[in-house]
């Protein structure tokens, strides 16, 4: 059997977090939440709850051992370091990349990671990559949006031309989309069971129609939470592109015509939505992952739904696709 692969997987470091707490406000806060914990809140809605295993690697082995997941590729999660003076942004990039290479080392075989990146600074940013790319990082993690601004923005391009050229995986994931404060995403902490999808969503959604796999060919995004609701919109985002000039003005090509360049991770909670992105998707995009350890991930379930698949697909899912895309 296909070793177990686990794409989508956080840790967090104490230094990130007291620089995060010195310097992101206001407009990002770290209070206390119902339970006891304390959440990072973008303007007063939380999104991120901070929780002990987060920096705890022996604990995280044993989980793994327990599940039976052979392999994480942690990441940072949100805020990431899209925050403070251009200064800090990097100090806050260099604790976790740091943190991380050295987690690696020490649990050969088991941890690779996700670098973050200052990308909202391109000249910090790309040395940076360099930087983490000599530590052994495996690929590059960014949020769906940079401080409210779009993946596809051009100030970023320089940095996509860089990950191109590397050919590196690079994990989508989302934050707080713009606009919580508006959208009340406050009550019932909707960010976390709306708001990230929909920050998933619109982010690879722009970049179907934006031409960005026609400009970056070799890099690999991985979109979070199965793609968010792409795999239901899809159809729409084609019946759009047929009928709707603007969403043609970027590229000539299809949204669905992109579905081979573009991966999935599994953390979706159902077996039918893991069916229907692996029917989006197909068989070699979509990678095993589990949201361990944020308060709804679940390596247990998505492992499980993973492991009802039958046959190829099933070892696919599991790591194969995993091991060929990050050459494990």
């Amino acid at each position: 059997m296909a070793a177990v692969i686990d794409v989508h997987t956080h840790m967090l470091t104490e230094q990130y977090l007291a620089l995060l707490e010195q310097h992101a406000g206001p407009k990002i806060t770290l209070k206390a939440v119902a339970g006891g914990l304390r959440a990072i809140h973008l303007d007063d809605a939380p999104f991120m709850t901070p929780v002990p295993q987060m920096f705890d690697y022996p604990a995280r082995i044993k989980m793994m051992d327990a599940v039976g997941i052979d392999v994480s590729v942690i990441s940072l999660t949100c805020p990431n370091v899209y925050w403070g003076t251009p200064e800090v942004s990097l100090q806050a990039a260099r604790f976790m990349n740091d943190d991380m290479a050295a987690a690696r080392q020490r649990h050969a075989g088991r941890i690779e990671y996700f670098c973050s990146l200052p990308w909202q600074h391109a000249e910090l940013a790309l040395a940076e990559l360099k930087r983490a790319r000599a530590k052994g990082a495996a690929g590059v993690m960014v949020l769906a949006n940079i401080d409210g601004e779009a993946l596809t923005a051009p100030r970023f391009a320089p940095v996509w031309q860089a990950i191109d050229a590397l050919a590196l995986p690079v994990l989508v994931h989302p934050t707080a989309p713009p606009g919580v404060q508006a959208m009340q995403m406050n009550q019932f902490q909707l960010t976390a069971s709306i708001g990230f999808t929909f920050d998933t969503t619109l982010a690879v959604a722009r970049m179907l129609f934006d031409g960005f796999f026609d400009r970056y060919t070799q890099l690999k995004i991985i979109a979070s939470h199965g793609a968010g609701a792409l795999p239901y919109l899809i159809g729409r985002l084609d019946q759009c592109f047929r009928n709707i000039p603007a969403c043609r003005t970027q590229t000539q090509s299809a949204p669905s015509s992109y579905m081979g360049r573009l991966f999935a991770d599994s953390v979706v909670f159902t077996q039918q939505a893991l069916d229907l992105c692996l029917e989006v998707f197909g068989d070699e995009q979509v990678l095993f992952g589990s949201d361990y350890p944020h308060t709804i991930g679940d390596p247990v379930r998505c492992l499980a739904q993973v492991n009802a698949l039958h046959g190829a697909r099933r070892e696919k899912v599991r790591g194969g696709n995993a091991q060929r895309i990050f050459n494990l």
